[in-house]
C-alpha cells in the first residue's frame, strides 16, 4: 500500500503559483477519466465529449491524500445520470482524494469544463489562496476551495456553493461509482473494503449502494 501525503492547512505564500495540486475527490480521481478533461475525448460510461486542455500533458505524479470534511451526492448529472460528487469542507469527517500535480493552467482549464465554460482563460488564483474559498458563481462546481499546501504548492479543488444538507440527496450512477472507486483504488493508498465502505456511507450513496456491490465494481476492474 502507497502511504497517504500529509496536507499543510497552512495557506501557500505564492499567489501566483505555476504548478498546483488538483484535488479530485470524484470521478477525475481516476487517470483514464481525468484523461478526457486534459486530452479530450469521452471516458467510457459517460454522454460528453470535453475539449480537453490547452496543455495536454497529464500529471507529472498523483498522490493519495484526505480532505477534512465530508463527501456526497446531490443534483442530477447529464453526463452519468444519478448523482455527481460534491465537496462541505466545513462538514465533520474526512474526503479521500487524489491530488494531481498539474499546472495552474491546466488545473484553470479543468475547472472550465466542470463549470460547463469553453477551456482557455486563466482563472485568477489569488481570492482563493488568500482566503481558501472563492465563489466564482452560483453553479453546481464554481467555488473554489484551497486546503492548504504539499512542497509548497496549494492544494486546489472546487465544489458547489451551498453545504452538505443544503440540497436533496441523490444516488449516484453505476457508472459514476465505478471511476469514482476504481480511482481511489488506483491512488493504492486504501484496499478495496476501505474504499467500498467509506463510498457506501457517503450521503446519497448510503441506503442505495452497499459496501458489497461498490467492492464488486471495484474488482471487475482491477
Amino acid at each position: 500500500m502507497k502511504a497517504l501525503t500529509s496536507i499543510d492547512p497552512q495557506l501557500p505564500q505564492d499567489l501566483c503559483p505555476s504548478e498546483v495540486w488538483y484535488t479530485s475527490y470524484g470521478s477525475n480521481m481516476h487517470l483514464q477519466r481525468l484523461a478526457a478533461y486534459i486530452q479530450g475525448g469521452s471516458p467510457q460510461g459517460a454522454s460528453r465529449r470535453y475539449p480537453g486542455c490547452r496543455n495536454p500533458v497529464m500529471p507529472s505524479r498523483s498522490i493519495a491524500v484526505e480532505l477534512p470534511g465530508a463527501m456526497y451526492f446531490a443534483t442530477e448529472s447529464p453526463v452519468w445520470g444519478g448523482g455527481r460528487a460534491f465537496y462541505d469542507p466545513e462538514a465533520l469527517g474526512r474526503v479521500l482524494a487524489r491530488a494531481h500535480l498539474v499546472t495552474s493552467e491546466q488545473f484553470s482549464d479543468i475547472a472550465a469544463q466542470e463549470m460547463y465554460r469553453e477551456p482557455g482563460t486563466d482563472l485568477s488564483l489569488a481570492g482563493v489562496l488568500r482566503s481558501g474559498r472563492s465563489v466564482l458563481g452560483e453553479g453546481r462546481y464554481e467555488t473554489l476551495i484551497c486546503a492548504g499546501q504539499i512542497e509548497g504548492r496549494p492544494v486546489l479543488t472546487f465544489t458547489a456553493p451551498w453545504g452538505i444538507d443544503d440540497v436533496p440527496w441523490v444516488p449516484p450512477s453505476r457508472a459514476y461509482v465505478r471511476f469514482l472507486a476504481s480511482g481511489l483504488r488506483e491512488a493504492g493508498a486504501w484496499d478495496t473494503d476501505a474504499i467500498a465502505e467509506y463510498v457506501a456511507a457517503c450521503p446519497g450513496a448510503s441506503g442505495h449502494w452497499s459496501a458489497q456491490s461498490i467492492a464488486s465494481l471495484i474488482r471487475v476492474t482491477e
